[in-house]
C-alpha cells in the first residue's frame, strides 16, 4: 500500500512538473499558473519524501544495500 502511493506521488509529481512547463511555454507573462504548477510539485516531492522517511522508520521499506 505504501509502495503504491509512493509511485502515484511521484507520478503526480511529473505531471505537475510537465504541467508547469507548458504553462511557461504557453502562457501569458501575467498569468501565475507556473508559480502554482511548481508549488504544488514542491509540496507533492515533500509529500513523497515525507512518505518514503516513514515507510523506513516503520520498516514497510527496507534498504538491501551491502555497504
Amino acid at each position: 500500500m505504501l509502495k503504491a502511493a509512493i509511485v502515484l506521488m511521484l507520478i503526480a509529481t511529473m505531471i505537475s512538473l510537465f504541467s508547469g512547463l507548458f504553462f511557461l511555454v504557453k502562457d501569458d507573462s501575467s498569468s501565475n499558473r507556473v508559480v502554482k504548477a511548481l508549488t504544488v510539485r514542491v509540496c507533492l516531492a515533500a509529500i513523497t519524501v515525507i512518505l518514503i522517511a516513514w515507510g523506513f522508520y516503520s520498516g514497510q521499506l527496507v534498504s538491501h544495500v551491502t555497504w
